[in-house]
């Protein structure tokens, strides 16, 4: 017996990584107007951005379909495997409870495992990773859940937004803090902090890649006590040249084995919008 590792497509993992620890993933959708797409599959966060744009609004998300959910974990089950499914903070999402109600039909508590990462983005692809890498070294789904509960309230994410416009527009920002915040020039730091996202700092300037190097080189102490195994940098369509740049800073602190660059997915740019940038990783306690 194996054990199957699934995620939601919210932890933003690319392809090279999916295909590398072996994560099928379970797409949430997206809907503009009346047309219903999934993440990643059937539309793009640069579509979703052009749209947005132009119709001034941002897309609905809505969590998987139930049927996506139930096929997924029969597969397992017929194959003779357990799996452990990650699914976005239960906070921001009810998509590890469609993964709960579809453990329930198919009466398969013993064999299928639902993890509420209590994070987005890539802090759930760092617990995904950590489930995958002990999945090969031949644990079983029990302990693999036990490991990732150990781990999920040491998990850094946060990121900060080149624009409020499109947090304003889903509803997660006030119309006169996104006016106050473009007049002013203001990008503000938000943390995942117990499965919610929580504005921090806000960073002034006109300049984004500026704003972004001031954000990461403030988390140098917590980067210093991060576990070395790997740090994401995860963005929603930044310049290659910004990028960079935090690559080279993170190269510069001679900690971590492994620098891995992804594009955020449709579900979290829909929320953030471009130009948004985080560095994720987990810290030692």
């Amino acid at each position: 017996m194996s054990v199957k590792i699934i995620s939601d497509s919210t932890c933003d993992l690319s392809k090279e990584l999916l295909e590398r620890y072996g994560v099928e993933i379970l797409p949430l959708h997206i809907v503009l107007d009346n047309e219903e797409y999934e993440d990643g599959v059937t539309i793009t966060p640069d579509e979703i951005y052009e749209w947005s744009d132009k119709y001034n609004a941002t897309p609905k998300t809505s969590a998987l379909s139930m049927d996506a959910a139930v096929n997924a974990f029969k597969n397992c089950i017929d194959n003779g495997d357990e799996a452990v499914c990650f699914a976005i903070s239960g906070q921001m999402s009810t998509t590890a409870n469609v993964m709960r109600l579809a453990v329930e039909e198919l009466d398969a508590a013993d064999k299928i495992f639902i993890i509420d990462s209590q994070n987005l983005s890539t802090g759930i692809g760092l617990q995904v990773i950590e489930a995958a890498v002990m999945a090969q070294q031949g644990k079983n789904a029990a302990e693999i859940v036990k490991a990732i509960n150990e781990i999920i309230p040491n998990v850094r994410s946060s990121f900060v937004v080149d624009t409020l416009k499109f947090l304003h527009r889903g509803g997660r920002c006030s119309g006169v803090a996104a006016f106050a915040g473009s007049a002013l020039k203001l990008h503000p730091r938000i943390a995942v902090t117990d499965g919610k996202m929580v504005p921090g700092k806000k960073y002034r300037g006109g300049n984004i890649g500026r704003v972004i190097m001031q954000y990461v080189k403030d988390m140098e102490e917590a980067l210093n006590n991060a576990k070395t195994d790997r740090v994401f940098i995860t963005h929603s369509g930044c310049d290659e040249s910004i990028i960079n740049e935090v690559r080279a800073y993170l190269e510069s602190l001679n900690r971590f084995e492994e620098i891995l660059v992804t594009r955020a997915g449709c579900v979290i740019s829909s929320h953030c919008g471009p130009n948004t940038l985080g560095v994720l990783f987990i810290e030692n306690k």
